[in-house]
Parts: C-alpha cells; structure tokens; sequence
C-alpha cells in the first residue's frame, strides 16, 4: 500500500540539504540565498540569508551552524549570536560548486562539490552522455580548526553524506555512477576501505538519510521518487513525490517523518524563475539516526 504523502510547505525556490533541529526541519533554499526552517504545524520562516548561494547545513559540538557556500567553494560558521564568518575556503579542493555536507561529531566536515559545470555539460552533451563521462571531483574534509584537506579523489559527483551510529562509517551518493560508496573513518578524519555500499540505478543518488534498521533513503532528483534501499541495493519501498526529488531526512518527534524536498526542475535558470519547490511529509517505520 502506499504511503500517504502531504505537503508541508510550498514557495520554495530549490530545497537542499535539510536537517532536523530543535522541533524544526532546516533546509537551505539555493536561489533565495537562504537559510530556512519548518515546524510540523508548517510554519516556514527565514532564518538568515547569504550572499551565495547555501547547500550542506550542520551544527558543531558548541552549538554553532556550519554551512556551505556553494559558489565561493566555501564553509562559513555562524555562531549562537548570529555572526556569520568564513570557516574553511575550499577553493583549492573543489573544480566546481560545493554542495552538501555531513557533520561529525567532533565538528569535522565532509563536504562534496560537483567537480565540473553540471548544468552546461547536460545542455550541450544529453543526461545519457554525461553520466558516461565526466570529470571526477575530490571530497574534502574540514578539521573542527577549519583546515581543508582532500580524503578521497575521483569521486562521480559526491553527494548526501551520512555517518553511521557509530562514528565509524561514511556513505555517500555518487550521483553520476547510481550508487551509494560506503569508506571506514579513522580518528583523525581521514577515510579508507573505499566500497560500493549499494547500485541505485535506474535511480540516481542526490539527498540521503539513514535509517535505523540500517537502510538509506535517497532522493531521486531523475523520478518523481524518495526510494528506500537496504545495503547491496534491494529496494524496499518507493514513495512517488510527484515532482523530482532533490532531498530526504527523518526527523519529528520520534525520528519517523521523511521529508522530501522537491521542484520542478534543478536547470539553475528554470529553478531561480518560480518557486516551485515543496516539502513533502509522510509517516515511515524505521525513525532517523545517524548523521546528519
């Protein structure tokens, strides 16, 4: 039977890396240059607003935010009285935009970016001719100091990092190769053990989040999907969101609403003309852990 699906919130310009967080699901929305957040009586507000355009969103262990500025290749970290300062420059790690980010517990962070200029490859080249060559991109990690080094290369597009309960274990989307890439995590943050977790095609990998009986949701930015898939690929269950899906995360009261954050299209021109995004809600069995 399938899932009931309602829609939480509407007027968003393009929603991404959405975090749950005090009773609240924040979320940055790329073309209003904008930090939101929604409660589940569907309040949206604006929390703050960059001068670019923000993706990957977390929080270190003192309770300030980290978040990722797309465009300048960058980290900022806004601290508990709202001063906003930049905390990494990844400029020379990151070919292209950055995009979503995982926390750990200590405050490092993993950050991913696009590694080339995805929306004119796709224009001049076809979906179909991209995805079977591109430029990899390099994964970055970002010291709780905010020093930047590189912990994987050749990565096909990284994307929705998670951290297993453990502290133990990143998975990651690589959007342009259909699969979820699982690493070991040593103490200092460096990755190793690199592995294919689960294939995804005829999906592909954006927005991730992690259950606790060990399966991931991915957002299917290709499909009109948010598609639950156990380790080694089975599909355990799909939840049609009527429009591409960019991104997932678990979160309310007791860790059981998936939300998924979809739009229209993720061309940056189509995507900036009209708000067309939406929060999707519904209620799942297995409740949010891990990070983010």
């Amino acid at each position: 039977m399938a899932r009931t699906t309602r829609v939480l919130a509407d007027g968003i310009y393009f929603g991404e890396g959405p975090r749950w967080r005090d009773g609240r699901l924040w979320f940055s929305d790329f073309y209003a240059h904008a930090v939101k957040s929604v409660s589940l009586a569907g309040d949206l507000r604006t929390e703050f607003e960059i001068d670019d355009q923000p993706s990957g969103l977390g929080w270190m262990p003192d309770g300030s935010m980290l978040i990722v500025s797309m465009v300048k290749r960058q980290v900022l970290r806004r601290t508990a009285d709202g001063k906003i300062a930049l905390h990494a420059d990844l400029g020379h790690i990151a070919t292209y935009h950055c995009n979503d980010m995982v926390v750990d517990a200590a405050g490092g962070a993993y950050v991913g970016n696009f590694g080339f200029n995805l929306d004119a490859e796709i224009e001049a080249r076809g979906v179909p001719d991209v995805l079977a060559s591109h430029p990899t991109a390099r994964l970055a990690y970002v010291a709780p100091d905010g020093q930047a080094r590189i912990v994987a290369e050749d990565m096909h597009f990284p994307n929705g990092p998670v951290i297993t309960p453990d502290g133990k274990t990143l998975i990651l989307g690589e959007t342009l190769a259909a699969c979820l890439t699982a690493f070991d995590i040593a103490a200092n943050g460096d990755l190793a053990n690199r592995r294919m977790w689960a294939p995804t095609s005829p999906a592909v990998p954006d927005g991730i989040c992690l259950d606790a009986e060990g399966a991931i949701w991915v957002a299917n930015p290709i499909a009109p999907q948010c598609v639950r898939i156990a380790e080694g690929g089975e599909v355990k269950e799909i939840i049609d969101t009527g429009a591409p899906c960019y991104a997932c995360m678990l979160g309310g009261d007791d860790g059981r609403t998936l939300f998924m954050l979809t739009a229209s299209s993720s061309d940056s021109h189509q995507a900036a003309a009209s708000p067309t995004g939406k929060i999707l809600i519904a209620t799942v069995d297995a409740p949010h852990t891990g990070r983010p």
